[in-house]
């Protein structure tokens, strides 16, 4: 790669060993990623934060970048591990590790919005602009619906980006690799959030290019389904971006019907039925809340359901008196955390979830190891409240 004279003196360690630690981690991925030099970024949003996912191995490593890491730019937070001013009854170690990452993020100078859906809380820069997503539906929603830059980081090189606010000139941040050269043709009958998730997750199986073509879809989708439809693809492969367009004869093209939708859900759908109702992966925003208190209108549900919300999304519909409604539902809010590897819904106390959330029914099956009955918000409101 061609550095600058002040990042070659970085990397020598003039600055300092966080510095020195990011300015290599950045230079290994542009060199295998094969970008010619490293671009200024305005946003980092940094992963790694349940201590269930980095382990000690993870508080280890931050313990040594933080002694003199500071981040350059506006840096968030991916969740943690549960709320954290409703703390549940989990082992002192895990809580007090927990709070010791948190406390190294923060004496970084990264805010802690503890949220997958920063964009939900936090100002949206200008189109075109440049930053650095580690959580994987953030950043396929990033650039395919907010119209900024990003490759699908992982939690080191979207904390290296944060601390030299840089990141490699690679991939997706190059224009003609934002072009995409197949088309998924939907032909499915999409009626639902769960549906764009399914569909999600087919193209992030199927897709093997960074961005795909998307014909076909309903005109009038809302921002779940465009959440959920992120969110499917970045839980399933690799791909970043989708293109919604009219389809183009110069592109190959893969057909997504009724078929593919049934066989994607019978990959995830894993029970009939659950102990509980869970909605939130990605963390709801205001519209989803407000859907869901639409939907109950004075119904209550018959099991525990938990909706897992950024803590300021939270406060909003706290101040609009929603949150009291859904509560008189039988809601119980959780904030800091997402459905998604949280200690909070374990084998131990669950052999099965409800959810609507594809990416909540993909990390359930494989790393929590709990069956889960996979069911749009309307059906869930529908068979589990009265």
């Amino acid at each position: 790669m061609d550095l600058t004279r002040e990042e070659e003196k970085a990397i020598a360690g003039e600055y300092g060993e966080a510095n020195s630690i990011a300015y290599r981690i950045l230079v290994a991925i542009g060199e295998a990623t094969n970008a010619q030099y490293l671009i200024p970024i305005e946003w980092a949003h940094v992963s790694g934060v349940n201590y269930n996912t980095i382990g000690d191995s993870g508080l280890d490593f931050l313990k040594k970048i933080s002694k003199d890491g500071k981040v350059k730019i506006k840096t968030s937070l991916n969740p943690m591990g549960f709320d954290r001013k409703n703390i549940p009854d989990l082992s002192d170690d895990f809580i007090d590790k927990q709070f010791e990452i948190t406390k190294m993020y923060e004496k970084m100078g990264i805010t802690p919005t503890f949220s997958c859906i920063p964009y939900e809380i936090l100002p949206i820069p200008s189109t075109g602009t440049h930053v650095s997503f580690a959580e994987s539906s953030a950043a396929v929603l990033a650039n395919s619906y907010l119209k900024i830059i990003t490759n699908k980081e992982s939690a080191l090189s979207a904390l290296a980006s944060a601390i030299v606010g840089k990141t490699p000139f690679s991939d997706l941040r190059i224009e003609e690799n934002r072009n995409p050269n197949i088309e998924i043709v939907n032909e499915s009958k999409i009626k639902s959030e769960l549906d764009f998730g399914l569909l999600g997750y087919f193209i992030g199986k199927t897709m093997k290019k960074s961005c795909t073509g998307l014909c076909n879809i309903p005109k009038n989708t809302d921002f779940w389904g465009i959440k959920s439809l992120s969110a499917g693809i970045g839980t399933s492969g690799s791909c970043g971006m989708f293109q919604i367009k009219d389809s183009s004869k110069n592109n190959d093209k893969i057909c997504y019907g009724d078929k593919e939708m049934e066989n994607t859900k019978d990959e995830l759908n894993t029970s009939e039925d659950g102990q509980i109702i869970t909605f939130g992966s990605p963390q709801l925003g205001m519209e989803e809340i407000c859907k869901i208190a639409t939907l109950m209108q004075g119904r209550k549900f018959t099991k525990p359901c938990k909706i897992f919300c950024p803590r300021p999304i939270f406060n909003k519909s706290e101040e609009l008196g929603i949150s009291s409604v859904l509560q008189k539902s039988g809601v119980e809010f959780v904030c800091d955390a997402c459905t998604c590897l949280t200690p909070l819904i374990k084998k131990e106390n669950y052999d099965s979830i409800i959810t609507n959330s594809v990416k909540a029914a993909y990390y359930m099956k494989t790393s929590n190891k709990i069956s889960v009955a996979l069911k749009d918000v309307k059906t869930i409101v529908k068979d589990y409240s009265n």
